[in-house]
């Protein structure tokens, strides 16, 4: 007769002499990888053909409507890495920041080649104000982990100014006196509409052609840039919206960042409209003409047909 073995049994010989084989071939991370972890110094994990790096911000204490909130409630930035095409790889992130943090990590990503792709809040009422930047470029691994790098490095070292999320003396707003709106004008190369104390220029876009259910949106709808302008020509503020292609993003963010313009969110006002437009929204303090020049710089970006936020395949 045969003796037979219990299938429990079985399992129990075999399962402890393939585990540590499972275990190799389901965590073994590519060399690499485990440079990029040991360059950063930071902790991070192997699964799905994806690196990714927490960049938790632990240093950080939230409350959000009054409410204390730990890291792990939704403060915990990332960067991701995987394998692309031609021994490429695509790195791709959300780093969560200060308000204060946004434009300087956002000018360390730009001059270092990397992406910046979205700006946007996930709460209301925290404290202090957290906003999340998305980040995406491709590379050498190593290389992107030198890229990305000095943003990292400035997150939780950046030195409040003023206007920012911690307390301090609000300045005073720019004194209403003389703007001289021709030259801000002549600067930027289009004419302006003044209501009240503020001058404001907007521009369409009718380089392109923006259809939603056969409908042309135009300027009117909504596919416009714009600047409004208010104080003097020595101290004057600037905001507006810029509408990009997806080509453009990266050239525009360079332009307004170089010129001093903090850039405040980036996202879609339209969700089925093609083609798809981009939509960023800046601020500025200084001289009128400063602003303004800033201001051409980002509409001389429009329209080239370039840029490096091409689809990569």
């Amino acid at each position: 007769m045969k003796r037979r073995i219990p299938l429990i049994m079985a399992f129990g010989v075999l399962l402890p002499l393939c585990t540590p084989v499972l275990l190799v071939l389901a965590q073994e991370m590519p060399s690499d990888y485990q440079e990029v972890l040991k360059f950063l110094d930071r902790k991070g994990d192997y699964k799905d053909n994806v690196l990714k790096v927490n960049l938790p911000r632990n240093d950080l204490k939230v409350n959000i409507s009054g409410t204390a909130t730990p890291t792990p409630f939704g403060f915990g930035g990332w960067i991701a890495m995987t394998k692309g095409k031609g021994g490429q790889d695509v790195m791709m992130g959300d780093v969560v920041l200060l308000q204060e943090e946004v434009n300087p990590v956002m000018s360390a990503l730009l001059d270092n080649g990397l992406d910046v792709t979205a700006l946007h809040n996930h709460f209301f009422w925290e404290n202090p104000r957290i906003f999340f930047m998305h980040i995406h470029g491709h590379g050498k691994a190593i290389d992107l982990a030198h890229k990305v790098k000095p943003a990292i490095d400035l997150m939780g070292h950046v030195t409040s100014s003023a206007g920012s999320s911690k307390n301090s003396p609000s300045p005073d707003p720019p004194a209403q006196g003389a703007l001289d709106t021709a030259k801000v004008a002549s600067i930027v190369g289009h004419a302006g509409e003044q209501s009240g104390p503020v001058y404001k220029i907007t521009l369409g876009r009718d380089d392109l052609s923006v259809k939603e259910m056969g409908a042309s949106i135009n300027s009117r709808m909504g596919l416009n840039t714009w600047a409004a302008f208010y104080g003097s020509n020595e101290d004057a503020e600037v905001a507006g919206d810029v509408a990009m292609k997806e080509t453009e993003i990266t050239e525009v963010l360079k332009a307004l960042r170089k010129n001093g313009l903090n850039v405040v969110a980036i996202h879609h006002h339209m969700t089925t409209a093609h083609p798809t437009v981009i939509f960023l929204h800046y601020w500025g303090r200084g001289p009128a003409e400063k602003l303004a020049t800033g201001f051409r710089a980002a509409l001389d970006e429009l329209g080239k047909g370039g840029g490096s936020n091409k689809s990569r395949y």
